[in-house]
């Protein structure tokens, strides 16, 4: 019952042909053959992607994020001061 015949295949085109015409029917099909090809690219890309292993660094095992005082200098004073002197003044 779910399954199409070829009746049903020639009413759609019929339909088809009558609503869209005869020119906007073939650049449709265009258009849906270039996105089915830049679609097909990209998830190929992405399994590539998928099945690269990651190169492990020995950084792995540092922390991004250090507790340390930062050190370094804002025109002519350190961080720590204009840090602190922020904090004073809020």
């Amino acid at each position: 019952m779910g399954a199409l015949k070829p009746w049903h295949i020639i009413v759609l085109v019929v339909v088809l042909l009558l609503l869209l015409g005869s020119k906007k029917l073939p650049q449709m099909a265009r258009g849906l053959g270039q996105s089915m090809r830049i679609l097909k690219s990209e998830t190929e890309e992405m399994k590539k992607k998928a099945d690269k292993p990651e190169e492990k660094g020995d950084d792995r095992a540092e922390p991004k994020h250090s507790r340390e005082p930062i050190e370094g200098t804002i025109e002519g004073e350190s961080v720590a001061d204009e840090v602190q002197d922020r904090k004073k003044t809020s």
